[in-house]
């Protein structure tokens, strides 16, 4: 009975991340990129042996890298679930967002990605898997994170709720 309800969570966790990553993806999705937007990637990876995990809660530390064609911006924080289902046991996680800010007047250097973003997340995995997040937020500007690819894991379990990232500039 158990590796049957364990199989059906994944399997409904599975179709709501593909699902959420269709929906992430399709066209009209994405705002249309025009002078006043900027375009770069936020590659996003777990650092090993901070994951905290209460099953409808979850959090794990990252450091995180935007490039864009001026240059790179190194950020470190935190991502996680903060209200939904978190049943993973990951050993490692990685996620890349496309960056999209309605300013003409990002910088880098000027570390404006700083900030909390929230939206919608979901996860699975059997060994390798895979997820997708679509956030909001950011400091005194707005970006929106949307994911390029699934979200890469190993590890057994599945996730899905309200998603975040918090992050800040990297202190050397």
């Amino acid at each position: 009975m158990k590796g049957n309800a364990m199989k059906t969570i994944v399997r409904n966790l599975s179709v709501a991340a593909l699902a959420l990553l269709a929906l992430a993806v399709a066209p009209g999705a994405a705002p249309a990129a025009d002078p006043g937007v900027r375009l770069g990637m936020l590659a996003c990876e777990a650092v090993p042996g901070t994951r905290f995990n209460l099953l409808i809660m979850s959090s794990v530390d990252v450091k995180c890298e935007f490039a864009d064609v001026n240059g790179r911006e190194r950020y470190r924080g935190e991502t996680g679930i903060a209200l939904g289902a978190d049943l993973n046991l990951k050993g490692m996680e990685k996620i890349t967002f496309a960056v999209l800010a309605a300013t003409s007047d990002y910088k880098i250097g000027s570390y404006a990605l700083a900030g909390k973003y929230l939206g919608a997340k979901a996860s699975a995995s059997v060994g390798i898997g895979g997820g997708a997040a679509v956030l909001l937020g950011g400091g005194a500007r707005n970006f929106s994170l949307q994911p390029v690819a699934l979200e890469g894991n190993i590890g057994l379990g599945a996730a899905a709720g309200l998603g975040y990232l918090y992050i800040e500039p990297e202190r050397k």
